[in-house]
């Protein structure tokens, strides 16, 4: 029987995730703090057949993160996925954040990453086999303003990834490790972020339902990639950035800012999760339902550069047959 362990996987994407592994016959290890996030989420996969060990655990702690490993080698078997998820957030200007919020988002979003790739890579290196997936965002290229900390943290994982998969092809291991980098999402993260702008606020459109997260990073278990790049949003954020970046720079000065503004307000005493689990709304999906997209194109990262090969080559045939020409 397969086994995926998922941190974060008490809420949002991660609680998608989980479900759509339990629908695919895997035992199910999910990681987190609250345990009521986590008792609802072990209900939802057994009910759908599968066998599920739940650890409360802050994904900071590289010794419980590593413990959490083995104990779920011990209960459910070996674990063939590892897909690292958890998060948290600011929404502030990075003037405005204090130094132990952007540290936290940083620990959670990156060191968190970090320390379920050692765990992951404990148990699958002396077997050589399994897959580790790091659940990414278009943020992770092109950063956009009142997140600092989260697309700082997201691009560190991505660089963190591409040098752990470089040492893993020199080692010729046959571990696998990839980044899913996704679209805005309709889950509870923005509901649960620590918010400093005095109204509510919201991806910055298109939204896409969690289950479209969960089904790109199960779809790369089945054919691993490189980088697996969820939406049409996500595409041209990624190629944007890399041949028009001073463009998006002024794009996001206003479409990312205001972008993200409800008219609703908020209160500085909303309750979030920065340090504490919150106890309540452990649900994938949040309150951006409405006109939220079920699909999603997903686009290998290797594919540009398969085009621009072959776009390279064929210009070099059509110049050689130029040359040949002015020959005869």
């Amino acid at each position: 029987m397969s086994v995926v362990v998922i941190t974060g996987g008490s809420a949002g994407a991660g609680k998608a995730t989980a479900l759509r592994f339990a629908d695919a016959g895997y035992d199910i290890a999910v990681i987190a703090r609250g345990d009521a996030g986590l008792e609802a989420t072990r209900v939802a996969c057994e009910s759908r057949g599968a066998r599920v060990q739940v650890i409360s655990a802050d994904v900071t702690d590289a010794d419980a993160v590593t413990q959490a490993a083995r104990e779920v080698e011990n209960t459910l078997g070996e674990i063939t996925v590892w897909v690292n998820n958890a998060m948290c957030a600011v929404l502030a200007p990075f003037e405005k954040m204090r130094h132990d919020e952007f540290r936290r988002v940083t620990e959670v979003t990156y060191f968190g990453f970090v320390n379920g790739t050692r765990a992951a890579l404990e148990v699958m290196t002396p077997r050589n086999r399994g897959v580790i997936i790091q659940v990414g965002s278009a943020l992770a290229y092109r950063s956009i303003p009142l997140q600092s900390a989260y697309c700082g943290a997201k691009a560190a994982i991505r660089g963190f990834t591409d040098a752990v998969r470089t040492e893993l092809m020199h080692e010729n291991s046959d571990v696998q490790i990839t980044m899913v980098q996704l679209p805005g999402m309709n889950t509870p993260q923005f509901e649960w972020a620590r918010n400093k702008m005095g109204f509510a606020m919201q991806p910055v459109p298109p939204v896409y339902q969690p289950e479209v997260a969960a089904e790109a990073i199960y779809s790369v278990t089945q054919r691993p990639v490189r980088e697996l790049w969820v939406g049409k949003s996500t595409l041209q954020s990624i190629v944007g950035q890399f041949l028009f970046p001073r463009f998006l720079d002024r794009l996001m000065v206003k479409k990312a800012w205001e972008g993200q503004l409800t008219v609703e307000p908020h209160f500085d005493s909303h309750d979030d999760n920065l340090f504490t689990p919150l106890q309540g709304h452990h649900q994938a999906h949040g309150r951006f339902s409405e006109g939220a997209r079920n699909r999603a194109l997903n686009v290998s990262s290797d594919l540009p550069g398969k085009a621009l090969s072959c776009a390279a080559v064929l210009t070099g045939v059509v110049l050689l047959a130029r040359l040949l020409q002015r020959k005869r």
